[in-house]
Formats: structure tokens, sequence, C-alpha cells
């Protein structure tokens, strides 16, 4: 899975008999500094001429033995307590004799950044503040197709896909959460396993099924489609998984658990930030019933064979017009239609035209959200954010 994860290359060279002292090179690949999430620490050894088992201790504990090198090994630093850790190797001949020892000091990180003026979740920053989804589009050009766009797209009025009982619901767990497997159908484009899923997780009603759980302590978010309890753990569609870290999207034509290739729950209008916060800080997710075969980036993939350049792409971003009085909306629905003026919202799947996604929560009131099915999507334009990718 593409989690955070970097490589430590640690180079032994053996002893020069000759030498009071080991030789040895160490080479560390692009590591930031700190680390966080899972590391990989991977050796390799020259200068011996019968190797033999090679040893990788983090802090005294052994986490790997190799019978012959290169040796390899993944630290979960989210398991241990922030700060300076060491790496120890030891690389023996044939008869079990040390012939090189290297240490190497890490420093540890998987404190939450929740810095910045960016939307957050259980402490977790959701992204940084220059991703595409928490980017200010309120004074980005309009698209030269946006009239023809916006016509495609049709006549209707947005739609709250959520409310008290219905929408996409999401569930949190410490790093400690046992991972568990996970099988996809369309495993060449999914993220393998395994995934720290609790047997109880909610899924999403109707049949879309979508799962999605974000580790709180390594900030790490882990989504799925059609997914389904199989034995000790599940088996879905497809499945991704996003370091709110970093600024990673799913590789060119890849899918995830969304027909674009986008996260789904940083996309969700949530009730923490509309009731609580009285703040939505991001771009919302929101589906249109025909698209064209292209994408706009940040999203990667196409679910659609129509080569018509007026239908919208996957990842197309819209925007409601800043003339649009938004005064006589209740004060809940205002900060959602501010939000939409100032981030916009994304196409990121195929399904009812206008349809904007939230969480599922008990606390919404679905008369306050009804407000926002006045609302015209001719009161919207659409914003130039890049090329469309097509085949």
């Amino acid at each position: 899975m593409r989690s955070r994860a970097f490589s430590v290359l640690v180079t032994i060279a053996t002893l020069v008999w000759a030498s009071p002292v080991w030789a040895a090179t160490i080479t560390v690949a692009p590591l930031p500094s700190p680390v966080s999430g899972t590391v990989t620490i991977a050796v390799s050894v020259s200068g011996i001429m019968k190797p033999g088992p090679v040893k990788i201790k983090v802090d005294g504990a052994l986490i790997a033995t190799c019978p012959l090198p290169p040796c390899s090994a993944q630290w979960n630093t989210g398991a241990v307590a922030d700060g300076t850790h060491t790496i120890k190797v030891k690389a023996l001949n044939a008869l079990g004799s040390v012939r090189a020892i290297r240490s190497l000091s890490v420093v540890v990180d998987n404190q939450p950044d929740v810095s910045g003026d960016g939307p957050t979740i259980a402490g977790c920053r959701v992204f940084p503040p220059d991703n595409a989804w928490n980017t200010d589009v309120s004074t980005w050009p309009v698209h030269p197709n946006s009239a023809r766009f916006i016509a495609s797209i049709g006549t209707g009025n947005l739609h709250p896909d959520f409310g008290d009982i219905y929408g996409i619901p999401f569930t949190t767990v410490p790093g400690t959460q046992p991972r568990v497997p996970v099988s996809f159908y369309w495993d060449d484009e999914s993220d393998t396993g395994p995934y720290p899923i609790p047997p109880d997780a909610p899924v999403e009603g109707g049949s879309d099924r979508h799962v999605l759980v974000l580790d709180r302590d390594q900030c790490v978010l882990y989504e799925m489609y059609n997914a389904w309890r199989e034995g000790s753990g599940w088996s879905a569609d497809s499945g991704a998984v996003w370091d709110f870290k970093i600024n990673a999207t799913r590789p060119p034509k890849w899918t995830s658990a969304d027909a674009a290739g986008l996260p789904i729950l940083p996309g969700l209008v949530r009730y923490d930030e509309v009731v609580l916060s009285g703040e939505l800080r991001h771009a919302v997710r929101f589906t249109v019933s025909r698209t064209q075969k292209g994408y706009i980036a940040p999203a990667s993939h196409w679910a659609s064979s129509s080569t018509n350049p007026d239908l919208p792409p996957m990842g197309l971003r819209l925007r409601l017009k800043q003339g649009f009085d938004i005064s006589p909306f209740h004060p809940q629905v205002q900060v959602i239609l501010r939000a939409l003026k100032t981030y916009g919202m994304i196409v990121a799947d195929n399904g009812s035209s206008w349809f904007i996604t939230g969480e599922r929560n008990p606390l919404w009131d679905n008369e306050v959200l009804d407000q926002l099915k006045t609302v015209a999507g001719s009161n919207f334009e659409v914003v130039d954010t890049g090329p469309i990718v097509t085949p």
C-alpha cells in the first residue's frame, strides 16, 4: 500500500583484517527528518567472502533476521514514542562471526500536523494546505467551456445526498487497531492490505457500500468500495490508502474507492465543521449522471466511454457564482454555500446530477439541509483547473 513509506538503505563493508577498526559505509535513500508511518529498512552487505546472517534491531529489539544479505525489515514507527531511535545492523559470516556493525540514529515524529487553516478530522490535518481539496479557487478563471459543461449536467438543483439516516459514514481507529486481510476485485489498481478495518466498521447503505476508516494516530485513511466482511477480514471491489501528511495522488488511470481516483472522506460535508465549527474549508464531492472519457488532476481515472467534449470529465471543478445571494438561507446552509463559492465542488463519480455528498450523522436537521434543493445548477460555473487527460 502506498502509506507513507521511506527506504533506509544501509550498505555495510566488512572489516579489513589489517585495520584496527571496522570499515563501514552507510548510504541513506531520500529520507525526510523526522520520519513517520511505516519505514522500510533495506540492508545490503559487501566484502564478506562467505556471507552469513544479517540482523536488524531497533533500540535493541530484533525486528528482522535474514539468512543471507540483502535484508529488509518493515518498521512501524507509530508503535514507538516520538524522538530519536537507533537502528543497528550486524553482518555475520557463514561461521557466525560478526564481520560488521553499523548504527544509525533516526528521529520519529508521528504527531499530526494541524497547523494552518485547513480542515481537520480527529486531530489530523486533512492533507497539506496546498492540496487541491483545500485550495481557494474563488478567483480562478472560468473554464472556456463552462456553459456547455453546465448545460450537459442538466437543469436540476443541488441535492444533499446526506442526512440523519443516509450519506457516507466513516470511523476513526487508533494506530494499534489490528490489521486484517483484504482482497480486491480490481487488485491491479488497489493498494494491498492488510488494512486496520474493525469488524464493526460502518458500511454505506445502497449499492456503493463504501467503508472509510481513518487511523487517527498516523493520519492515514483507508477506503474501500463495495466492501463486505469475509472471514477474518474484508473483500471489496477496490481500495485506496491516503496519507494525510503528503500530497500523493493515484497513479495515472488508476481508480480508488471512488470512480475518479479521488479520496472520499476529504470531500464529505461533515456535521462537525458545518454545525460545530461553522466553517467548511475544503471542496465538496458531487456526482453527475453522465461524464466523458477523461479526467482533470487531481482525479486519475474516468468511468465513461463517451468522447463528447461537452460532458464533464472526472475531477471537473465547479463553484457557486460569487453574486449568488446566500443571506436568505439558514446559517448552516450558508456555511456550505460559502464553501462552494470558495473551494467549489469536484466531480467524483457517476450518479444523480447535482448530488453533493456528506457524512451520515443522526444529528443533521434534514429540513435545514433541504434548503440546498432550491439552489439551481445554473448558479454554478466551471473553474479552469488544468487540462483534461484523455486516451
